[in-house]
């Protein structure tokens, strides 16, 4: 063991922590045995620059699948060409209504203690992605949300624009492998608004030229099935929201709506969130109550660790890294 796998061995022994240490634990048998893991991310991950540990998961084959915001997906690529831009508000909690009027009027969206920059971030790639756009939508071409992504980060076009090491980009290393990625209400984002913007303006013609949510599902479930004809298929959901429920339920689909009764369940599951188990708070249901919906079973190795995955998810990617 490296030094930050040594310490959370020695430290974490109870309470959360040993959920860490467990879940963590569970994720390296799980592949050690031969199983793949599928991972996904909700909240504003992105932005809290979780690439620094997701882009060497990636590049080690340690994630074989992810299911991510559309928030999450452009956000990465906007940290990439503009993170100098980037402004930290280390005392958010105290400001005004006319304090946030003031960002807004900076053009600078604020996500938590960080703001983004509009024109650095935002408009940029969205002047390179628009091209790709309607670049499709002449040809009579359609493509998915992350496929254009990949399209305009292995087209070298953004390159001289970058503000981080490269190598702290997830989505860049995931281009680099053609990993599967799923982008459940893609339209829920900033692109998917621009892109929205762009249909009524009449730029694009073709509304499905980007290809969205019931395609997706469609794609994951002739790759659920393909991959777990061979492996286990485990499942690490980082918070909660569609990112986590959209591709969980592929296989009570696979078993109760198309009748395949010998689909394996998700093979390991953990979820990291800080959501109270409460009347309405579906993202923070614990994983024996996913067993009633066909999605694990009794045997499946489950762990749920209630805390903050800005924290947490370093530390578990850490340990299965053997930092």
């Amino acid at each position: 063991m490296s030094t930050i796998s040594k310490f959370i061995k020695h430290h974490y022994r109870h309470f959360n922590a040993a959920a860490l240490v467990d879940a963590a634990e569970g994720y390296k048998k799980h592949l050690a045995d031969g199983g793949k893991m599928f991972v996904t991310i909700g909240g504003a991950m992105s932005t809290a620059e979780l690439g620094l540990s997701l882009a060497e998961m990636i590049r080690q084959d340690k994630i074989h699948g992810i299911s991510c915001t559309g928030a999450n997906l452009e956000e990465d690529v906007f940290n990439l060409v503009a993170h100098d831009y980037y402004e930290r508000v280390p005392r958010y909690r105290y400001l005004t209504p006319q304090d946030e009027e003031a960002l807004l009027n900076r053009h600078m969206n604020r996500v938590t203690d960080t703001c983004i920059p509009e024109m650095e971030a935002m408009r940029r790639i969205e002047k390179v992605v628009l091209k790709e756009w309607m670049k499709a939508d002449q040809a009579n071409e359609r493509f998915f949300p992350h496929e254009f992504m990949y399209k305009i980060l292995l087209s070298g076009e953004l390159k001289e624009s970058y503000q981080i090491d490269p190598k702290d980009s997830w989505l860049l290393a995931a281009a680099e492998k053609n990993l599967p990625i799923f982008v459940p209400g893609w339209e829920d984002s900033t692109l998917g608004n621009m892109y929205s913007g762009h249909c009524i303006s009449g730029d694009v013609k073709k509304v499905h030229t980007v290809r969205t949510g019931i395609e997706y599902m469609m794609v994951l479930a002739d790759w659920y099935t393909e991959l777990t004809a061979k492996h286990s298929l485990g499942f690490f959901q980082i918070a909660g929201g569609i990112a986590g429920d959209f591709p969980i339920c592929v296989v009570p689909m696979l078993h109760q709506d198309l009748q395949r009764e010998h689909v394996p369940l998700w093979g390991y599951f953990c979820q990291i969130s800080d959501s109270t188990t409460s009347y309405g708070s579906y993202s923070g249901a614990v994983p024996n109550e996913k067993i009633t919906w066909g999605k694990l079973g009794v045997d499946t190795p489950s762990y749920i660790i209630e805390s903050d995955a800005s924290i947490v998810a370093p530390l578990v990617f850490a340990y299965v890294l053997g930092w």
